[in-house]
């Protein structure tokens, strides 16, 4: 038996730019200047995405995925839930004030 957790996480989950700049460039010995080049991209668009500035989008997914051999969902994935916890962090007061609706 399973219980959904209905608690708000404390931490945000990890931006996929974080795990790109901690977890793959690393154990790739990767550059900002070389992963820009591998993926066909410019050093701006690989170092906003690295610093969290910039979001993971369907194409820079697609790019990384075939660069390290893992699925687009996954880096999508880690995109989806960074954003849904930024918007429920940002957005609580609000969404408290919506009234759920009855089925008639």
């Amino acid at each position: 038996m399973s219980y959904e957790n209905k608690e708000p996480r404390a931490m945000p989950p990890t931006h996929p730019g974080e795990m790109l700049r901690e977890d793959f460039m690393p154990d790739y010995g990767l550059t900002t200047a070389t992963l820009a080049e591998a993926l066909g991209v410019s050093r701006q668009t690989i170092n906003e995405i690295l610093r969290e500035r910039r979001a993971m989008t369907p194409a820079m997914a697609l790019r990384l995925s075939r660069l390290f051999g893992n699925t687009p969902e996954f880096w999508l994935n880690a995109q989806r839930a960074y954003d849904l916890w930024q918007a429920q962090k940002n957005y609580r007061q609000d969404i408290k004030k919506i009234k759920p609706l009855r089925v008639a």
